[in-house]
């Protein structure tokens, strides 16, 4: 069990420490990439645009690894998309400039990030699905969490390698070449959790359906939507908040902080850490309530508490105050952390063995490309139409009213078997 939450932590870790350091570094891509403009929103708009883009194709990573781990077993599902995420980013981080290639260069940032979201498509529902199978029925919720704090680790290891860079090295020397080293240093991490996973054995739930032959031979997504499409539509609906969310606070809040608020980067990844810790320390809690009441009463806690918490806490970074900033962040990662601890578990549960790993990847994938992935543009499109600095905090709430009205429809199996 150790060695499967190892090998499952690492692979999905790496895809998180690419994303975050896309995020961190969001300013400096956009300058590099894309042609100069006078309007600095129209840069940072395309750069979030290709970081959208990237989730476009995760529903087709979803389809595909979907494909391939239900049909032919998670292993090799999971061997092929961490190997799909360490050389992409590699590659990010030994691109040409707009200057030195012009239009080539946001061409071939676009691929580079069709090709992650192809594989985080298959990576992170992959790795939730292949955790839980393996873990004993009373720490399902637990084991589950440890793919959401993997992600924490993952984004922290991103935020504290772009915190070095900016600390260690002047300014000009970060935008100039600085930022490329820890997108390099990513092939490395990706080639040790491929070394680990060759030895982690097959899920006992999938080889006891094989053994059967009630695996899903051919078609797992004919069969998802035509036995399991309103819990397919469920499951998105109770995870379009927390995508939302947790890349508003991990991604676009970098941003929002310095341009909006005047914050300075170093700050902003300050208080961009002090988010993971309290997540990594709130996950984990919530999950292991959740094993022992169920994963519907803990997420409901969340869930209000973004309801009525988001906009008092948006408030609060107005007054462009660190400690208040900092009080406000820590807030809003309790809540994410008391949500999404179970709710790992809770999507594994909903979905039988011979579909999940596709309905897995699709609920998640889906949620992420069409919410998650667009909400950095959104929110910053929301504040450049509007000025209205509340206007992220609005998009929140409204995404979590309707995540609470999805989740009293869905039945809560944690002390029921793996089907």
């Amino acid at each position: 069990m150790k060695r499967v939450v190892v090998s499952g932590m690492i692979g999905n870790g790496l895809e998180w420490f690419d994303y975050a350091l896309y995020g961190h570094f969001a300013t400096i891509i956009a300058a590099q990439f894309f042609p100069p403009s006078e309007d600095s929103w129209d840069a940072l708009l395309i750069t979030y645009g290709v970081f959208a883009a990237g989730f476009v194709m995760r529903p087709l990573g979803a389809i595909l690894f979907g494909w391939i781990g239900d049909t032919f077993g998670r292993r090799r599902a999971l061997a092929i998309s961490i190997l799909m995420m360490a050389i992409p980013t590699a590659c990010l981080g030994l691109l040409p400039t707009y200057a030195q290639i012009g239009f080539m260069a946001p061409i071939l940032l676009t691929l580079i990030r069709l090709l992650q979201g192809l594989s985080l498509g298959g990576e992170f529902s992959g790795s939730v699905t292949f955790i839980v199978e393996h873990a004993p029925m009373k720490h399902r919720g637990l084991a589950g969490s440890t793919t959401k704090i993997s992600m924490c680790i993952g984004i922290l290891l991103g935020s504290l390698a772009a915190g070095a860079v900016t600390r260690l090295l002047p300014p000009e020397d970060v935008a100039a070449w600085g930022w490329r080293i820890p997108f390099v240093l990513g092939l490395g991490v990706g080639l040790v959790g491929l070394y680990i996973r060759s030895f982690v054995p097959e899920s006992p739930v999938y080889l006891n359906h094989k053994e059967q032959e009630t695996v899903s031979e051919h078609t797992p997504v004919a069969e998802l939507f035509r036995h399991s499409g309103m819990t397919l539509l469920k499951a998105v609906g109770i995870y379009q908040v927390i995508t939302i969310a947790f890349y508003i606070v991990l991604v676009f809040m970098v941003s929002y902080m310095q341009k909006q608020l005047g914050y300075s980067l170093k700050d902003t990844l300050t208080l961009n850490t002090v988010a993971l810790l309290v997540m990594m320390a709130s996950l984990p809690a919530a999950a292991a309530i959740s094993d022992r009441v169920g994963r519907k009463p803990v997420m409901v806690v969340g869930g209000i508490g973004f309801l009525l918490t988001t906009i008092p806490m948006f408030l609060l970074l107005q007054q462009q105050d660190f400690a208040v900033a900092a009080a406000a962040i820590v807030i809003m990662s309790l809540f994410t952390g008391i949500y999404l601890g179970p709710c790992s578990a809770l999507l594994v549960e909903i979905f039988p063995t011979r579909v999940r790993y596709t309905g897995m990847a699709l609920a998640l994938n889906v949620s992420a490309a069409v919410f998650g992935g667009t909400a950095p543009w959104v929110c910053s499109k929301l504040l450049q139409t509007t000025q209205d600095p509340l206007s992220p905090a609005y998009y929140i709430t409204a995404t979590a009213l309707l995540a609470l009205v999805v989740l009293r429809f869905l039945p809560d199996r944690y002390r029921e078997p793996l089907t």
